[in-house]
């Protein structure tokens, strides 16, 4: 049985609608910041939400497109599978982001959770009616899909310019600066995808991952906690290279 239709139940003794809603990662910083209580109350209304468990699917690539959904709370991954049955990581997902959207039929990606986590799923159809009801909506959705465009493009720079240690610098930064604007307070952040993972995603095998970050660790510019938490002691020199400065890249 799928997680998401497994779960639902669970869920129904969170509250009321509204309440639950104000303290999603979407009410802050996705898709449902500049909805007033009324609209969110409608948008709501109109969502399923489903608690999920670390490596559970979210979707699978090749299911029907027929949802859209909004990570409330958690991290996921983003991967393709090759023809060759390879699979790929091409992104993470935190609490407010939109996974899902496609103008094709099917899911051209999977989705699953790397840790504890919550997602709304709401149909597309009726999001094109929040759409024509509340325009403000729309324009948000716009945003986020515009803001995921401009980071795909860094990334492919980073891939095709960057070196390796510039390369794990740059997602080390962008990880720690999702916690940020979602209200993570330092020191330590989490890490909660695996070296693999890192390396699928950035184009790098597993072991030139793990030689960034233990060079990081020995120049003092990060301090790793456990197998998931990673404090950053020197923000400035891992900017500098993860920006492309250059200064002691590999």
């Amino acid at each position: 049985m799928n997680p998401l239709d497994a779960t639902r139940a669970l869920m129904d003794g969170l509250g009321s609608e509204a309440n639950v809603c104000m303290k999603c990662g979407s009410r802050s910083i996705g898709l449902c910041a500049p909805l007033d209580v009324a609209a969110l109350d409608d948008m709501s209304g109109e969502s399923e939400r489903h608690a999920l468990e670390p490596r559970d699917a979210i979707f699978h690539q090749g299911d029907p497109a027929r949802h859209i959904y909004t990570l409330t709370e958690g991290t996921a991954r983003l991967t393709r599978v090759l023809p060759d049955g390879r699979q790929a990581v091409i992104g993470f997902r935190f609490a407010g982001d939109i996974l899902g959207f496609t103008p094709d039929k099917e899911h051209a990606v999977g989705a699953e959770m790397l840790t504890k986590g919550t997602v709304c799923r709401l149909d597309r159809r009726r999001l094109e009616h929040l759409f024509r009801r509340y325009p403000v909506l729309e324009r948000r959705f716009l945003d986020l899909c515009v803001k995921e465009l401009a980071a795909s493009q860094d990334h492919i720079l980073a891939l095709g310019r960057f070196s390796a240690e510039e390369r794990v610098a740059g997602f080390i930064i962008s990880l720690v600066e999702a916690q940020e604007r979602r209200g993570r307070v330092g020191p330590v952040f989490d890490l909660p995808a695996t070296r693999a993972d890192i390396g699928e995603f950035l184009g790098l095998t597993l072991e030139t991952v793990s030689r960034a970050i233990s060079a990081f660790r020995k120049r003092g510019w990060i301090r790793l906690h456990g197998h998931s938490g990673i404090e950053i002691t020197d923000r400035p020199a891992l900017m500098g290279l993860g920006s492309g400065e250059g200064v002691h890249a590999a």
